[in-house]
């Protein structure tokens, strides 16, 4: 990427078909949003910053020969998107191929560095760790797992299971179902949860597999006020596709929901919805698919350059106000300082906000220490993030 390059030209990696597509739409529609307010308030480099990128069809293999598209085809100054670690893993060796970088928006199992890959979602020491605290002390002490089969769902459960170990529970089942899973695989998993009742439910089903199995949780007619399905991938998209009735009383744990009551994120669901359509819900991965954008078009502007070194030197030196609250970029790690949070879906489809860290927690996607009793969180960052 030359220093003197404009106008810069953003690669969008995002699926409007496919399994995942439900959440994917949103990202894209959240990152064009921030590229359309940018070229609104000047453009970046004096220039409208421009956007290209075909659909991605949920496939890894889709992800892969996008990206390297955007890099030989449209000249893209960096990618931004995946969704799922299969199609994350897929891109980044073209990154490093074309020294260049990454903008993941999506929370993942944590366990990864890679040159020019920024992580914008949580981490699990920011969702999954939260997530055992609440289910532990509200609900019991004995759960069933459940999710997609591929590398996210089985490493987060690898750590579930640590964490709920550790906090006196026990893991009855785990078992996962193809991305494209039909009605019998879903209707194997109901009726092994049926054989385990009660349980709490823990997925990391992600798309349409989500989708189908929620409700089918709830024609089963499990009472969720005791048993709930608890989650840090399903948001407010799933719970409309959903519809309500299934959806109350489902928990997620993120950084964002869309009932956040500040000026930034009343302005970011405004201008979302002026844009997209007044029922459009919104997720924390399509917040983080906004702030990336222009977590980057703020280091470009102080760094007066594309270049993959001097983004990356830049990003850690300064915060920005994201709809979730201030977030910054790890210096350590290439994660992202992020605002944990505790929802219960709602009647509305949306979720109330029952318990969040009171001020933002430092990723630590590495967890060498699984539950250290000094997390790094609110008081620290006074210091580390003047």
């Amino acid at each position: 990427m030359s220093p003197s390059k404009t106008p810069v030209k953003l690669g969008l990696l995002y699926s409007s078909t496919g399994v995942t597509s439900v959440v994917e739409s949103q990202q894209r529609q959240a990152a064009i949003l921030a590229i359309e307010e940018i070229n609104h308030a000047g453009g970046l480099l004096g220039e409208e910053l421009l956007y290209a990128g075909n659909d991605t069809r949920s496939l890894p293999s889709g992800f892969r020969a996008e990206g390297e598209r955007l890099f030989a085809e449209d000249k893209v100054d960096a990618l931004f998107g995946c969704y799922m670690s299969s199609c994350r893993k897929a891109v980044l060796p073209s990154v490093s191929g074309h020294k260049s970088m990454l903008f993941y928006p999506t929370h993942y199992e944590g366990f990864e560095y890679a040159q020019g890959c920024i992580y914008s979602g949580a981490a699990p020491n920011q969702n999954a760790k939260w997530l055992a605290d609440f289910m532990t002390q509200t609900y019991g002490s004995r759960y069933f797992l459940v999710g997609s089969n591929y590398v996210f769902p089985y490493e987060i459960n690898r750590l579930m299971r640590d964490l709920l170990s550790n906090r006196g529970a026990d893991v009855v089942d785990e078992v996962y179902i193809p991305l494209a899973a039909g009605r019998a695989e879903i209707d194997d998993v109901i009726s092994r949860i049926k054989q385990n009742d009660p349980v709490i439910v823990f997925s990391t089903l992600v798309g349409q597999n989500a989708v189908d199995f929620y409700r089918a949780y709830d024609k089963a007619g499990f009472d969720r006020t005791h048993t709930p399905i608890c989650s840090v991938t399903s948001g407010e998209p799933e719970m409309a596709a959903i519809g309500p009735d299934a959806a109350e009383g489902n928990i997620k744990v993120a950084p964002y929901f869309s009932v956040i009551d500040s000026a930034a994120n009343q302005r970011f669901v405004t201008h979302f919805r002026d844009r997209f359509g007044d029922g459009a819900a919104l997720c924390a991965e399509a917040e983080a698919a906004y702030f990336q954008v222009r977590l980057f078009a703020e280091a470009v502007t102080r760094a007066g350059t594309t270049n993959r070194d001097a983004i990356e030197r830049i990003l850690p030196t300064f915060s920005l106000e994201a709809p979730q609250g201030m977030v910054r970029v790890d210096a350590k790690t290439n994660h992202t300082v992020l605002w944990p949070r505790v929802g219960v879906a709602n009647a509305q489809g949306t979720f109330d906000i029952v318990r969040e860290a009171p001020s933002p927690v430092i990723p630590a996607p590495y967890l060498i220490e699984l539950d250290d009793p000094e997390d790094v969180s609110a008081a620290d960052l006074t210091e580390q993030y003047p």
